[in-house]
């Protein structure tokens, strides 16, 4: 047992003989004494000489010891400064009304210097405990507040990933309510070279900082594969693969993965473990589930997971609703799920398609719900293509050691056409083009148009009037996945020849299939029509290049693009 240290003591008395005796008792204790002949004294000296412990007289001229005791412990603050009455007192009321003053213990006439020295080392091991716990609680205090500022940074960080993209859309509504500082709900939108929206809604596991994790090489993988023209497919491919290799084993995301096509008036989709998000068409008040239909991402390895996705067609506004499952899980008072047949309910209820976004809000604030988890909700409706303003890619070079002058054939046979994608990869080598990348987006959009009609209705001979209404479109889609999954033999070729001319340029591109070809002339004739969902193609391809000629009953194509060199 460690020998106790000696303290600083007042004595608060004011009877000589009791003051003389208690300060040579403990000085004889090993202990300094400081000495007062009344409470003002007392508090007078508890302020110059700061005091570990005060022996205090309840009755005493001038101020009494009850006052004193008060006031000395409002002096003290949060620092425990130990008082022990000294006191003849034996009623119980009298000795309750020292413990009411702030006395810590009393001590009865006449003095035991035992019990004396007994009791000033409790009340030092309480003094040193309380220190400690101070102690205690400012480093957490301090560590607590170095956690948060560094929670801030990072989340001032992933929100600039992760609102890098076009959340800001007019076409777009969200509402996110965060069950701790991070949300573990990813909301992401980007908008693809040829203009059409890519969105994606994830969920991890967890919520908090956990749960945000993920978060940053998720975005990362969806904007650089956006940005970069890569499909559904591909991009939903490199996120799980990656989430799958970072993530422990208890963690995935639920998301869903959808791209929305002003020009080809469509919404195709992944749903990988969220809730059902829905296709709320306007004309007709028809709601089509987007089911999830997959496991969540960061589940299978890359060799099972299934990346099939499905497509619908969409008018203009038309809208797509999706939601995280805090939605559904919010409960109220008595521990009631919001629920999927309270949602359905809002949507039957609304007779206003602008406004339904804003009773699906008033339908969870009414239900007073209390959130288990994070809370999304994101609207997302179909514009105009004319209303789409992607924006255009920013570069850092002046263009003066591009390419000018040069030609490149490419021939992609069945076993690539069934797995490869290869429109990322032509776009890029085409805008090393200085003078092409203001036409980026029409570039892909007619590159694109043109690779889907060569593989589509040329190598896998799908006609595009399946299209003319919506369960012929999703029959379209299902064909078109069975015969490039049983496809062997067949070629797409792409040409491309870029010519310097004059201050600028010309970019020619052909391409060829081995199908058997359409009636050009039946199709070029035929006037546009807004309501149909097939045929859009050769007049996308006509209104976005210099000029556009086929040939070979349709097989080929020849497509011109040219520039000015800026000034």
């Amino acid at each position: 047992m460690q020998p106790q240290e000696p303290l600083t003591i007042l004595i608060a008395e004011d009877s000589a003989a009791d003051r003389l005796l208690l300060s040579t008792i403990v000085r004889r204790q090993g202990h300094e004494v400081l000495t007062a002949g009344n409470g003002e004294e007392a508090l007078d000296v508890f302020r110059r000489q700061q005091p570990q412990l005060v022996l205090m007289d309840a009755m005493m001229p001038v101020m009494d010891g009850f006052e004193a005791a008060r006031r000395i412990k409002a002096l003290a603050g949060e620092t425990l400064v130990p008082i022990i009455f000294l006191t003849s007192l034996t009623e119980s009321e009298a000795l309750a009304r020292c413990l009411d003053a702030g006395g810590d213990d009393f001590l009865a006439k006449p003095y035991n210097p035992v019990i004396l020295a007994a009791k000033i080392k409790a009340m030092d091991r309480l003094r040193r405990l309380q220190a400690t716990v101070l102690e205690q609680r400012d480093l957490i205090a301090r560590h607590h507040d170095y956690l948060i500022n560094e929670q801030r940074v990072a989340k001032a960080v992933f929100d600039k990933v992760a609102h890098s993209g076009c959340l800001n859309a007019p076409n777009i509504r969200y509402l996110q309510s965060p069950y701790a500082l991070f949300n573990g709900d990813l909301l992401l939108a980007a908008y693809t070279p040829a203009g059409d929206m890519h969105v994606l809604l994830g969920d991890f596991t967890g919520h908090g900082l956990p749960a945000a994790v993920g978060a940053m090489p998720l975005a990362e993988v969806f904007y650089g594969m956006t940005a970069k023209g890569y499909g559904l497919a591909e991009t939903l491919r490199e996120m799980n693969a990656k989430l799958k290799r970072i993530l422990p084993v208890d963690m995935f995301c639920c998301a869903t993965l959808l791209c929305l096509s002003a020009q080809r008036r469509s919404v195709e989709y992944w749903n990988g473990g969220l809730p059902d998000g829905y296709l709320h068409r306007i004309a007709t008040g028809e709601r089509t589930p987007l089911a999830a239909r997959h496991l969540p991402l960061g589940v299978l390895s890359p060799q099972a997971f299934d990346d099939c996705t499905e497509v619908l067609p969409m008018e203009v506004g038309d809208r797509v609703f999706l939601l995280s499952d805090g939605v559904i899980d919010t409960c109220d008072a008595n521990d009631q799920l919001f629920g999927v047949e309270r949602l359905r309910q809002v949507f039957a209820a609304n007779r206003e398609p602008d406004r339904l976004f804003e009773d699906i809000e008033q339908a969870l604030q009414a239900f007073r719900g209390e959130a288990r988890d994070d809370v999304s909700m994101v609207e997302i409706s179909l514009l105009e293509a004319a209303q789409v303003h992607a924006p255009v890619p920013v570069y850092s070079d002046s263009g003066q050691s591009c390419p000018l002058d040069w030609s490149a054939s490419f021939e992609f046979r069945g076993a690539t056409l069934k797995r490869f994608n290869p429109l990322p990869y032509l776009l890029q080598l085409l805008l090393e083009v200085h003078g092409l990348r203001a036409q980026s987006g029409a570039l892909y959009s007619v590159l694109a148009e043109l690779y889907s009609n060569a593989l589509e209705h040329g190598v896998l001979g799908l006609d595009s009037s399946l299209k003319r209404d919506a369960s012929g479109f999703a029959r379209y889609y299902e064909l078109r996945n069975a015969r490039l999954d049983a496809l062997r033999d067949g070629h797409v070729r792409v040409h491309f020849d870029v010519v310097p001319q004059g201050s600028g340029g010309t970019l020619v591109i052909r391409v060829e299939d081995s199908g058997n070809g359409f009636d050009v002339a039946r199709v070029m004739d035929r006037p546009p029509d807004g309501i149909r969902l097939s045929g859009r193609g050769v007049s996308l391809v006509r209104q976005l290049t210099r000029s556009a000629r086929w040939s070979d009953d349709g097989r080929s194509v020849r497509v011109e693009f040219s520039w000015e060199a800026l000034a």
